[in-house]
């Protein structure tokens, strides 16, 4: 069995905005979601900036008492989830709820839980763990708790695969729903790592950016990049067969044509060098749409803005596109909205879906003195208009994990 599997309802909480709207509005505006850091103290930090959520609020729509329960980062896929049923317009009455699942993941999870209580065992009187840390704490109950709002019985699973698990959760869900094991899936992945001992570990590591100027810190593709900065939020898709929704007159906003998957089984936070299994990656998915690699109008890339992974991930496009890798458009939206971790791919999923609507190519924002070894088109600085057919997104994660999902525009 081989079945269409069509995007029909989405949301996204995003440092450029608590919906789909305006995070897409920001993105085509160029707008930098990333600025000072406002929600922890930063004194005893060499990290200043990041991409905070802004004016979030999910008491509104969980209630007060449920929100003191989760995590922040599941908030975030509650609150997501919550706008992609709406928008998808399904009728929770009308379907086979053992046929609907969930596939939301995080890479880290609820590590502001986790920072919280341990500081309260070491400096509080009482010592005592809320009764609620283990459940705030892991991954998996983003993907339960919505599993339970909804009444999904179908497949329940929180994929953890680093910065690639948005691309891996919507990827296997659209395959579970390809091969017949499911019908409807809820998709995507958060992340709340904007702590103390989540920018002091990332920073050891000289990862992260130490740039203090916002606009400077963020420079995919740029010869002065130094360090990915840290984002937060989420994004949740609403996945189902083609026949059922054009049956019920979904509106639907894009396909997914083609997943990869690959491992560089090289390092654990460095890319492979030759970018072998991004590039398998790449082919895998263009391999499964059935098209020929110059039919992809636009790239949305992992793109972190640091040395390695530009470097490399270019080498990887123009292993799998050959010589059309100089004629592709490409772009790094982590620009605007700083790098999400495990809920990187499903905002990005998110702006590719819009880009393939509305015709246009976002820009990779403060690129301004291109790295000479990457002879690409970012997209430097002003987004374009252009119609698009297919587009192509990767993220690439800690432990050398792959994923390249590929999106086409819906044509009835």
């Amino acid at each position: 069995m081989s079945r269409r599997v069509v995007i029909t309802g989405m949301g996204a909480i995003t440092p450029l905005g608590n919906n789909v709207e305006s995070y897409w509005n920001g993105i085509k505006e160029g707008k930098l979601g990333i600025d000072l850091i406002k929600e922890i103290d930063t004194e005893h930090l060499e990290v200043k900036v990041a991409g905070e959520v802004k004016d979030f609020h999910p008491e509104e729509l969980i209630g007060k008492k449920e929100s003191r329960r989760l995590d922040r980062y599941a908030q975030f896929a509650l609150v997501a989830a919550d706008e992609a049923m709406k928008s998808s317009g399904l009728d929770l009455e009308k379907i086979d709820k053992k046929r609907f699942g969930v596939y939301v993941g995080a890479g880290i999870g609820g590590l502001i839980t986790i920072e919280k209580e341990v500081i309260k065992m070491t400096t509080s009187k009482s010592k005592r763990v809320s009764p609620f840390f283990i459940t705030m704490s892991i991954i998996n109950l983003s993907a339960g708790n919505i599993s339970i709002k909804y009444g999904a019985k179908g497949p329940s699973i929180a994929m953890v695969t680093a910065c690639a698990t948005g691309n891996n959760s919507i990827g296997e869900a659209y395959r579970l729903i390809k091969d017949g094991y499911a019908d409807i899936m809820l998709a995507g992945s958060s992340e709340a790592s904007i702590t103390p001992v989540g920018l002091g570990g990332f920073t050891s590591m000289k990862a992260l950016s130490s740039t203090i100027d916002p606009k400077k810190a963020s420079i995919p593709f740029d010869k002065d990049r130094n360090g990915f900065v840290m984002g937060e939020g989420g994004a949740v898709l609403v996945l189902e067969t083609e026949e059922a929704a054009v049956a019920r007159g979904a509106n639907i906003l894009a396909e997914i044509v083609g997943y990869g998957t690959t491992s560089d089984a090289y390092h654990i936070t460095s890319p492979h060098p030759e970018g072998e299994g991004a590039a398998d990656s790449m082919l895998q998915a263009i391999e499964e749409a059935g098209i020929d690699k110059t039919e992809i109008s636009y790239i949305n890339a992992h793109g972190t803005s640091t040395p390695l992974n530009d470097r490399y991930e270019t080498f990887a496009i123009k292993k799998a596109l050959g010589d059309y890798a100089y004629k592709v458009p490409i772009s790094s939206t982590k620009s605007m909205t700083g790098h999400l971790l495990g809920g990187a791919g499903s905002i990005e999923a998110v702006v590719c879906v819009k880009a393939l609507i509305d015709g246009f190519i976002p820009a990779t924002i403060g690129l301004e003195n291109v790295d000479e070894e990457l002879d690409l088109d970012y997209v430097p600085n002003v987004g374009r208009k252009e119609e698009l057919k297919y587009v192509l997104s990767n993220s690439l994660g800690f432990g050398g994990h792959n994923a390249t999902l590929l999106f086409k525009k819906w044509e009835k």
